[in-house]
């Protein structure tokens, strides 16, 4: 049984009991009726080829109160386009597919570039980004939620629960992030379990707790890819191209609602997904990249707080960070024996050593330059500098679904 205790900043909102799902669709399909959602669901066409995706798509066609769901999908020709659009086919709500590779997208990020918008960087964040831009053109859309495409044990009700503190009317949450154990017959999650969460730690007893570390720190999962918001908060956030797209979101979150606002709600028991690799002599791929990119998402973001980062701070952060892993490493094995799990303990101990040279990369990067790569632009900027850009995503969106 899960806990119900309330011991931070951030209403957690846990799953204490099985609530039939049919009960749960309901009250959301009459709250729906008045409040439109939509699911954003990021892609890349190779995950159609996965066992995860034809999963997602079966329980989604049972889904009843959805507006939309929106496909935002990625590194994908004509050919992959058109099967994707017959994959989807048969949800019992409008399916949308924005197409970034396509040519009227390509003509739009064109556009933007000319306006000197920087948008270098492809990947999730991107995608994500110009999708919202899309969602959020139809005005009528309450809220967005998304959740990622390689989900293996996926189940509606994880959809349901994420939705549900957002739009209920009863509440007043405006964004909602999901949770849930990473675990088989062993504990996964290692940049949360030991990068994010020590790290975070790490930046709290050296630079004094402060509401934002605790804020940060106060998340089950800081680094899942399920969340929900209402569109308004939507149109107002910036995110990051990079691997730090989460530690990014949950900065603008911060800086655009209030934290009695904010929730995070247990969607599963456990979660399974793909595994990253994690390859110490590959910094620039896997888990390595992405705790280079969230270490300095990090940093940036604390700099912007005001944060003095100087060469002492750095050397000071290494030391200590190793040794909050290694408290954590202990703290992980307890928990895998009581619960008669795997545990690898060397393995750990090479990942906290991989994690470290992510963190010198990171530091590097920053002293570098501190600004780094920019934060995509929030669509409050986008609509003020070109007023009609979303009414015309709209329309390209639309002309590619139509097979125009």
């Amino acid at each position: 049984m899960a806990d119900f205790w309330q011991t931070g900043p951030v209403t957690v909102l846990q799953r204490l009991r099985d609530r039939p799902i049919e009960d749960l669709e309901a009250e959301l399909r009459r709250i729906a009726r008045r409040r439109k959602i939509v699911l954003l669901l990021p892609a890349l066409f190779s995950e159609f080829e996965t066992p995860a995706m034809p999963l997602i798509l079966e329980e989604l066609r049972q889904v009843p109160y959805l507006h939309a769901v929106v496909l935002s999908l990625d590194r994908a020709g004509r050919g992959e386009f058109e099967e994707a659009r017959r994959r989807m086919a048969g949800l019992s709500c409008p399916v949308k597919i924005v197409w970034h590779d396509g040519p009227r997208l390509q003509a739009l990020y064109r556009e933007l570039r000319e306006n000197e918008f920087q948008l270098e960087h492809p990947g999730k964040g991107r995608s994500v980004w110009m999708t919202l831009g899309y969602v959020c053109s139809e005005r009528e859309v309450y809220a967005v939620a998304t959740h990622d495409g390689d989900i293996l044990n996926y189940r509606r009700e994880m959809l349901a629960r994420l939705v549900y503190p957002v739009v209920h009317p009863a509440t007043e949450f405006e964004f909602a992030k999901g949770y849930y154990a990473r675990v088989t017959d062993r504990l996964y999650g290692r940049v949360t379990r030991l990068f994010y969460s020590p790290l975070v730690e790490t930046l709290a007893r050296i630079l004094g707790r402060s509401a934002f570390l605790n804020y940060l720190g106060n998340f089950r999962y800081a680094l899942s890819g399920e969340f929900a918001l209402i569109a308004g908060l939507a149109m107002g956030i910036r995110i990051s191209p990079t691997w730090g797209l989460e530690v990014s979101l949950l900065s603008e979150i911060y800086q655009r609602a209030s934290v009695n606002r904010i929730c995070q709600v247990e969607i599963a028991e456990t979660y399974e997904h793909k595994h990253q690799g994690l390859e110490k002599k590959k910094p620039e791929e896997g888990l390595m990249r992405m705790a280079c990119d969230i270490a300095m998402a990090l940093f940036r973001v604390l700099a912007q707080e005001g944060a003095v980062l100087s060469n002492a701070f750095f050397r000071t952060l290494l030391a200590a960070y190793i040794q909050e892993a290694r408290v954590a490493i202990e703290k992980y094995h307890a928990v895998s024996l009581i619960n008669g799990l795997s545990f690898d303990r060397h393995a750990e101990v090479e990942a906290v050593e991989a994690f470290v040279e992510s963190l010198r990369c990171a530091i590097a990067e920053f002293v570098e330059d501190p600004v780094g790569i920019p934060l995509l632009p929030a669509w409050t900027r986008i609509s003020a500098a070109i007023p009609d850009f979303q009414e015309r995503l709209f329309e390209a969106v639309e002309e590619d679904n139509a097979g125009g």
